[in-house]
């Protein structure tokens, strides 16, 4: 029995250890001489394909630059690699060390707080629909006995969930692995609406084939704070990224990205998404606060 608990003990001691040298992102970073990081294939404007595992976007920029500093600290050359990551999957990769850091659309909430930490918010949205213009959808209230689409593993998920028992809807809701699934459910007519970030629908209209055709209507549903997310119990790598994010934020250059991103001609069909930076984010500019939905 005492050599039972003597191994167990050992077990754990090394699974404590590995566990924190998981958390010690700078340290694997140097160790392997490698960093990876995460982007979405489909989160028009933050982060998308341009081409095949070309990412582009906001928060690809910013993890870039948050690379380059990590360059700096650690005071060597790294290979940097791209991983595609789905609403899924982003979460379990990051625990368990796939990848070192993703910056898109996830938003910051206290559920997803007890997993992973979150850095400064770089975006503040709400749950809206897409859908087509021909479809006679306007509001939530005209989805009563029809089909909705949204995508696996994000809060808006819940947010209908709970918005459908509430007002006693009948409405089904189906679910695409990623955004531009979910989209091509409606194209499809499998579904009348596609409820998402409004920012990342008009940022899929943006990209369409066809973006006259499409229109995002309804009321704006619970306001979320959009932030990079990293390992929990990394005060370092937490301290760096917010360096990055938050100097980028007070010296001009975040609203730069913001306006390239946002205001201007965006690859790969030069279309402007067209929305002015909300006032909650115009107002973390100056708080840089990490502070996530309930």
């Amino acid at each position: 029995m005492q050599m039972k608990k003597s191994v167990l003990a050992a077990v754990m001691v090394v699974a404590a250890a590995g566990a924190w040298a998981q958390s010690d992102t700078l340290k694997k970073i140097a160790d392997s001489g490698k960093m990876t990081l995460a982007y979405r294939e489909s989160s028009v404007p933050f982060s998308y394909e341009v081409g095949a595992g070309k990412p582009a976007g906001l928060a690809v920029e910013m993890s870039e630059a948050i690379a380059a500093e990590v360059k700096r600290a650690i005071g060597k050359n790294v290979d940097v690699a791209w991983q595609s990551v789905t609403s899924a999957n982003r979460i379990p990769l990051l625990v368990n060390g796939t990848i070192d850091l993703e910056c898109g659309s996830t938003t910051n909430n206290s559920t997803r707080g007890k997993d992973v930490q979150f850095a400064i918010n770089h975006f503040y949205t709400g749950t809206r629909l897409l859908t087509k213009k021909t479809s006679g959808i306007n509001n939530y209230a005209d989805l009563n006995g029809k089909t909705i689409s949204t995508t696996t593993g994000t809060t808006n998920a819940q947010v209908m969930r709970k918005y459908i028992a509430d007002k006693a809807l009948k409405t089904e809701v189906i679910f695409g692995k990623d955004h531009s699934d979910s989209m091509l459910l409606v194209e499809a007519d499998r579904a009348v609406a596609f409820a998402m970030d409004d920012i990342l629908l008009f940022g899929l209209i943006a990209t369409a084939k066809t973006p006259a055709a499409w229109q995002v209507v309804g009321d704006s549903i619970q306001v979320e704070p959009y932030a990079c997310m990293l390992r929990k119990d990394d005060p370092k790598f937490q301290a760096l990224v917010n360096k990055v994010i938050g100097d980028m934020m007070k010296n001009g250059q975040f609203e730069r990205l913001y306006n390239k991103w946002f205001m201007s001609p965006i690859p790969p069909n030069n279309i402007v998404v067209n929305m002015p930076m909300p006032a909650e984010l115009k107002q973390n500019l100056k708080d840089l606060s990490d502070k996530p939905a309930t």
